[in-house]
């Protein structure tokens, strides 16, 4: 008996809703995977498992489980290698799902499953526009690695209130006392506008020397 189209929806609705939220509340306590690694890996599973499931009611003598699986686990070293990897953090994880999703996109349109293909791809749609919805709000989460050089040595609190992000986390510190000159690295975290705005209030500095964001 072949699965009704409510039932499908109905599959992906939920694991798209109780996946976005479960990911929003990450995102907000500033874990490194965002939201959108958590739904687009739940879609893609839950498109896997009914393809799976329809292939097999339409043809009971085979299993297509196996040759799914094996697709998609090779798949998925395609998608570690969108990781990066620095001393301090890993990026990459949204991009990496989607690679992940896509291949799934890809396999379940190559069965002739169009309906679970489409709602795969207009859920994926709706995660990266919402995605942008919560950065235009400033409510996006962006990682970057800042250094900030002054010409003379300081209070270091300074440089990190003038940072002034959701999250400024020191990692390495430089001080050279002959030359007068010191060096500060954060992990920061926070919209992207907000991260953008960083250089133009340091260059205002009369201390100020150079910055680079990683």
């Amino acid at each position: 008996m072949e699965m009704e189209t409510s039932d499908i929806l109905l599959r992906f609705a939920v694991t798209f809703v109780l996946s976005l939220l479960f990911g929003i509340e990450r995102q907000k306590a500033h874990k490194p995977i965002s939201f959108g690694t958590f739904t687009f890996v739940a879609i893609g599973s839950c498109g896997l498992a009914i393809t799976a499931l329809s292939l097999s009611q339409d043809n009971p003598a085979e299993n297509p489980v196996p040759l799914l699986s094996a697709i998609v686990t090779g798949i998925g070293f395609l998608g570690a290698g969108a990781l990066i990897k620095t001393t301090d953090k890993i990026f990459g994880f949204t991009t990496a799902a989607s690679i992940w999703l896509f291949a799934i996109f890809g396999l379940v349109i190559g069965v002739g499953q169009y309906l679970i293909g489409f709602s795969m791809y207009l859920l994926a749609w709706m995660v990266v526009l919402y995605d942008k919805f919560l950065e235009k709000r400033g409510a996006g989460t962006h990682q970057r690695k800042i250094t900030v050089c002054a010409n003379r040595i300081m209070d270091e609190k300074t440089i990190r209130d003038l940072i002034a992000t959701r999250k400024c986390k020191p990692l390495h510190a430089h001080l050279d006392k002959e030359k007068g000159r010191m060096c500060m690295t954060y992990l920061i975290e926070g919209a992207r506008g907000e991260i953008e705005m960083i250089p133009k209030r340091l260059v205002e500095q009369e201390w100020f020397a150079e910055c680079r964001i990683e």
